[in-house]
């Protein structure tokens, strides 16, 4: 069985969703639940976990709404601003719903000292006495920056996502390699295996050009701490669901069972502390 562990939902606002620009058309509509199941039918997925897509309270309330009302949502990674001097008090107020695991912000659109600066490590160094984790999302040249940030919390769960965004689309990996293998090496650090298929050439990939980037990834983490996620919809840009998976379980084929019940199922379960 799969546990997704990074799926969106949203009902598209132009005003509000300016990320999603004209080439990204496809996702400019309501994206729900009832969708996923639809996506993911006879694909034995579990569930999933829904992933913010709004830097705002009102998303992270949304996604709760939705968790509270549809089974297949197992678990809600939210937004508060982690900067805010008040951001214990919202963690208090959200954490209280047992559905909310984990935080994220997106530091890939934010100045790469964002993640350093004193009120976001103030607002980090508050997740763990409620029992959240936090999703790391940068892009390959932000990396060396979020090394930095986990070296301060050593007993803080992170997850980062998406490998890191390598540049897929042109092979250039020297100093993503690099850092991958420094960030692996922290304990409290796991990787999401999703949204690779973005980075590469949308409509012109190969299963090939990924094997290197998968390779560096599970040699570096090792099989119990990287987790399959599909980061649908947005994956559908490059193709969609059934083709994401396939190019996943290609290269996982040769795993014995207890690997593939990590990676597909377990290793997000015990991360995100989400029950059977």
């Amino acid at each position: 069985m799969v546990l997704d562990a990074h799926v969106h939902f949203w009902n598209y606002d132009p005003n509000r969703d300016t990320w999603i620009t004209e080439e990204m058309r496809a996702l400019k509509r309501q994206l729900s639940p009832e969708d996923y199941k639809s996506t993911t039918e006879n694909l034995n997925i579990s569930g999933c976990i829904a992933v913010q897509a709004d830097e705002s309270e009102e998303e992270t309330q949304f996604l709760l709404d939705l968790a509270e009302k549809h089974d297949v949502i197992r678990a809600v990674l939210g937004w508060v601003d982690l900067s805010a001097e008040d951001v214990e008090v919202k963690l208090k107020k959200f954490s209280k719903n047992r559905l909310l695991k984990g935080i994220r912000c997106i530091l890939q659109d934010k100045n790469d000292d964002f993640m350093l600066s004193k009120g976001f490590l103030n607002g980090i160094s508050k997740l763990q006495q409620y029992k959240l984790t936090y999703d790391i999302l940068v892009h390959h040249l932000q990396l060396e920056k979020a090394i930095k940030l986990v070296e301060k919390f050593p007993k803080q769960p992170f997850i980062l996502d998406h490998l890191g965004k390598p540049d897929i689309k042109n092979g250039n990996y020297r100093h993503w390699e690099q850092n991958i293998a420094e960030l692996a090496q922290f304990e409290n650090v796991h990787c999401k295996i999703s949204g690779m298929v973005t980075e590469a050439d949308w409509n012109n990939w190969k299963k090939e050009d990924f094997e290197f980037c998968l390779d560096t990834v599970f040699s570096a983490f090792g099989i119990n701490k990287v987790v399959f996620a599909s980061d649908w919809p947005v994956c559908n840009l490059a193709g969609n669901f059934s083709r994401v998976l396939d190019l996943v379980q290609t290269f996982t084929a040769n795993f014995n069972k207890a690997e593939k019940e990590a990676f597909y199922y377990k290793n997000a379960q015990k991360f995100y502390k989400i029950d059977n």
